[in-house]
């Protein structure tokens, strides 16, 4: 089996495999919008990244985003950084989907919709009991 998180394209190999820049590639991790690998301080790129990097040239070169709407969008893609996602579904196949959210990972899918979200929720997750929460709503 593959793993498709393993850093094994440089970025040379990527930046031509998307028709960027590899310095284009460097900003794009500086502003956290990916997260290469690293193997005596050279970059290498995962199948992941390699998709991630074409959603984000898609939100970039098709809907007309800076980086940080791009930013703004991947945040919340719970998914992104992690090395477990499953990808999305097609509409109509009775998998729960999000329509107005596609799928990184699986292009012209959608993010399927979790029906316990809890494991994904930040405020589930985070510990909560010592923070203050006078924010207005109570």
């Amino acid at each position: 089996m593959i793993d498709e998180n393993k850093g094994i394209y440089s970025i040379g190999t990527v930046a031509s495999f998307i028709a960027e820049h590899p310095e284009i590639l460097r900003v794009w991790e500086r502003n956290n919008l990916i997260r290469p690998g690293r193997i005596n301080g050279r970059r290498y790129y995962s199948n992941n990244d390699l998709l991630r990097l074409k959603f984000i040239k898609y939100l970039i070169d098709a809907k007309g985003l800076n980086i940080a709407g791009v930013k703004a969008i991947i945040d919340m893609y719970p998914c992104w950084f992690k090395g477990d996602c499953k990808g999305g579904a097609l509409e109509n196949r009775g998998i729960p989907i999000n329509p107005v959210k596609p799928c990184w990972k699986l292009q012209d899918t959608f993010c399927i919709i979790s029906y316990d979200i809890s494991e994904e929720c930040i405020v589930i997750n985070n510990d909560i009991k010592d923070q203050d929460h006078t924010n207005g709503y109570m």
